[in-house]
């Protein structure tokens, strides 16, 4: 998450959304930039509120994904976390003590499949619609952009915050990802509709 108590701003930071780049730029352009303590980076606005709720009135931003995307790039995450693991086991162990949830993921689930079916069982936040991140019974982030369309996005929500533009420096980009439909078997794409159907109806995102 990004506040700016300034512009009365906060950025709710859905992972695998674009979110490092947005967490990056915003951290360029705000001088007072901050999180809520206590709270992870990728805590849902629900989370937010109710640890600040003063927050409730801030103009509140977020981005989503194609569910089956998503799915794909965090996968392909934490395998190459695992594939630095093997060679630099020290560095594992830092970053594992940092990011407990990776290296258990990358320990418990060896491909894609077994990280989509059981995975979304046995994980919460696997399982967790990007919905639920931006919104609660009674707010919903005022800005949704998309992952898809992220630099015109962050365009557009620096332009309503009055912030000086520049082109967005992408981060943790995966540039090898493969085509999500090569990937997904039939039992998967049913699992991925099944569990992220909030986000399918409410972003019109398809297989």
């Amino acid at each position: 998450m990004v506040i700016s108590d300034a512009h009365r701003f906060l950025f709710v930071h859905v992972q695998k959304t674009g979110g490092s780049t947005i967490d990056h730029r915003l951290g360029e352009v705000l001088p007072d930039a901050r999180a809520v303590d206590g709270l992870k980076r990728h805590a849902t606005l629900g989370g937010i509120l109710r640890a600040e709720p003063g927050l409730r009135s801030y103009w509140t931003v977020g981005f989503v994904r194609n569910p089956f995307a998503r799915l794909v790039s965090w996968y392909r995450m934490v395998d190459r976390f695992r594939e630095r693991a093997e060679r630099e086991p020290d560095w594992a162990d830092r970053f594992g003590r940092k990011s407990p949830f990776i290296r258990s993921v990358a320990r418990d689930y060896a491909d894609l499949e077994t990280f989509v079916l059981k995975g979304s069982e046995e994980r919460v936040q696997l399982r967790t619609p990007q919905l639920r991140y931006l919104s609660t019974r009674t707010r919903r982030a005022d800005l949704i952009g998309r992952q898809e369309t992220l630099e015109a996005d962050v365009r557009a929500m620096f332009a309503r915050l009055d912030l000086p533009w520049q082109g967005l420096e992408s981060k943790n980009v995966d540039q090898d990802r493969p085509d999500y439909r090569e990937l997904f078997t039939d039992q998967m794409r049913r699992r991925v509709e099944e569990v992220f159907a909030p986000d399918l109806a409410a972003f019109d995102y398809s297989f």
